[in-house]
């Protein structure tokens, strides 16, 4: 069973879209979901047609620039948000379970391991999410020494049961997912969650190798990928 999970980025309370991470660049986001770029018409119609699930980015907060707290909440309220705010610590993630179902701890705004590890240590794998944030091939990250391989002692040490794979760079191409990546994570295939260029011809061929699990945001939005957002294939 393949579960694509759709993405909206939020700038200023609206939805937005954009590529490879650019965020200046990025636009009202036009979508076959909604006539408008609002995110809770959006996700409303998107519940409808049968997400289960639904991953935001709040791209104001990750900036430091404010946040779209009271936009989140309601959409959560409609379906199970998995968000990206900037949390790196536990009051951080506290303060988000407020407004969201599930809050991811990305490679781009973590400063040390010792906060991961006090994040995990004060809440349940249910509650919170890794996102390996990868830009130009390099893990995107303030802790300058990170790589695939402390990484991946520390997802051990964590025992994550899902782990967010997400190449900022592709975001937004369509242009497939880098196949290095995969190679960096081999042995993680059941955990994974790939987000970031990602088309329906991906998501199949990489079904055969054990990765079921999808963020899709330009080809589902554009209408390439359409629902049952759980396929067999």
């Amino acid at each position: 069973m393949m579960e694509i999970i759709p993405v909206l980025d939020l700038i200023s309370g609206i939805a937005v879209s954009g590529k490879s991470g650019e965020r200046s660049t990025y636009k009202p986001l036009k979508t076959v979901y909604s006539i408008s770029s609002n995110p809770v018409e959006i996700a409303r119609n998107l519940k409808q047609q049968g997400a289960e699930r639904i991953y935001i980015a709040d791209l104001d907060a990750i900036e430091v620039q404010g946040s779209n707290n009271d936009i989140i909440k309601k959409i959560n309220k409609i379906i199970p948000v998995m968000l990206d705010a900037g949390a790196n610590d536990v009051n951080k993630v506290n303060n988000l379970l407020k407004v969201a179902d599930k809050i991811i701890v990305a490679t781009e705004t973590l400063t040390s391991f010792k906060d991961l590890d006090e994040v995990f240590k004060n809440f349940s794998t249910r509650e919170v999410i890794i996102s390996i944030d990868i830009k130009e091939g390099r893990i995107l990250s303030k802790k300058s020494d990170l790589n695939f391989k402390k990484l991946e002692k520390k997802l051990k040490e964590l025992k994550t049961d899902e782990i967010i794979l997400l190449d900022i760079s592709s975001v937004g191409s369509q242009r497939g997912f880098n196949q290095k990546l995969l190679n960096e994570m081999e042995g993680w295939e059941n955990s994974l969650i790939l987000g970031g260029g990602i088309n329906l011809d991906d998501m199949k061929a990489l079904q055969e190798k054990g990765i079921t699990k999808f963020l899709s945001g330009s080809a589902l939005h554009s209408g390439q990928i359409k629902h049952p957002f759980k396929l067999n294939y």
